[in-house]
């Protein structure tokens, strides 16, 4: 079981987004002090649902601050970035951590951000897959040309490559961990084909994010990939940690905390074409996710998690730990979630 978390710099009522962003690095830090595997950071724009508008660049900082976890992106959005660029950052991130960087990719939302870059609306509703395949092209080939109906351009040299590293001394970083954000059957089709590991949201319980498994892996079948590629496939559930000593203390903490956030945050979201869309309830969406994932005592929450395990096959986590909105109570969440939690788990 690998425990990690998953930061948002989710900006709460009454907080600016310093205040959020320094909790997203010292909740790294305490990760990393206490044992979890890994650190998973959002991008988001202007918006205060999350105001960490970088996530290679909050992973570049939180990389250098840190010696031995693993930092992935969850997600850096295709559509806002140039392919050549993200994956550059990829591989200086992959080759100056020595190999602990994952680089999570996906769509995005239809929000305003599309029309701010310039990648439009066509970017998110059908350019994922050429953007998905140009970045893998750029972290697995020495050469790479753009050939797609959006980016096109003469082959040009790989620099840095992201194996550069295996003629030398140090570990074997032959490339970093690519994993794609899912959130439909297309986009699992998507991946399985290309045999990439997915990252299943949090609004998704156990019995949905089964099914994803199970279409990924007749998708990866399909594709002819090798039965121990499919069966090794290392797939990342998101989710919501509280941990608590009074059975419903944390559920009734994150009630109290978290509505104000979502409401505040997904309300601010604004559609780049006038799309109607329906924002979730904050009260009823927080008691959703409390019920969903470990939220509760250490026993519960270590219960939780391995039957998430045994019901989908997922043995990797990146858990949002900061739903109290208060630094110190983050710091000791992700504390209790290493000393208290983990080793229920082994």
């Amino acid at each position: 079981m690998r425990i990690g978390t998953f930061v948002l710099a989710a900006q709460f009522p009454g907080q600016g987004p310093g205040e959020a962003l320094h909790r997203a690095v010292r909740s790294t830090e305490a990760a990393e002090e206490s044992g979890l595997d890994s650190v998973w950071l959002a991008e988001h724009h202007f918006v205060p649902y999350g105001v960490c508008p970088s996530a290679t660049t909050l992973a570049a900082l939180l990389l250098g601050r840190t010696r031995r976890i693993r930092v992935g992106t969850a997600v850096s959005v295709l559509p806002n970035h140039h392919p050549v660029a993200l994956a550059e950052q990829a591989a200086l991130l992959h080759l100056t951590s020595g190999g602990r960087f994952s680089l999570g990719v996906g769509r995005g939302g239809p929000w305003v951000d599309l029309e701010v870059f310039g990648g439009g609306l066509d970017a998110y509703e059908n350019g994922f897959p050429e953007a998905l395949d140009l970045v893998l092209d750029w972290l697995r080939e020495p050469r790479v040309a753009g050939r797609g109906e959006r980016f096109g351009f003469r082959e040009v040299a790989v620099v840095p490559r992201v194996d550069e590293l295996l003629e030398g001394p140090g570990p074997d970083v032959s490339g970093p961990e690519t994993i794609v954000a899912c959130t439909s059957p297309r986009t699992v089709r998507l991946a399985a084909a290309r045999a990439l590991p997915m990252l299943l949201g949090m609004h998704c319980g156990d019995e949905e994010k089964a099914e994803m498994v199970a279409l990924w892996r007749t998708a990866a079948r399909e594709a002819g990939h090798p039965p121990e590629v499919v069966a090794g496939a290392a797939h990342v559930s998101a989710g919501v940690a509280q941990i608590a000593d009074g059975a419903g203390d944390a559920t009734e903490l994150l009630v109290k905390t978290m509505p104000g956030w979502l409401r505040q945050g997904l309300d601010a979201h604004v559609t780049v074409d006038g799309r109607h869309r329906v924002m979730r309830d904050p009260v009823a969406y927080t008691e959703l996710l409390c019920g969903l994932h470990p939220v509760g005592t250490p026993r519960l929450a270590a219960d939780r998690l391995a039957a998430t395990a045994e019901r989908t096959g997922i043995t990797r986590f990146a858990l949002l730990v900061e739903g109290s909105g208060d630094l110190a109570a983050t710091e000791e969440n992700v504390r209790r979630l290493g000393a208290d939690v983990l080793p229920l788990l082994t």
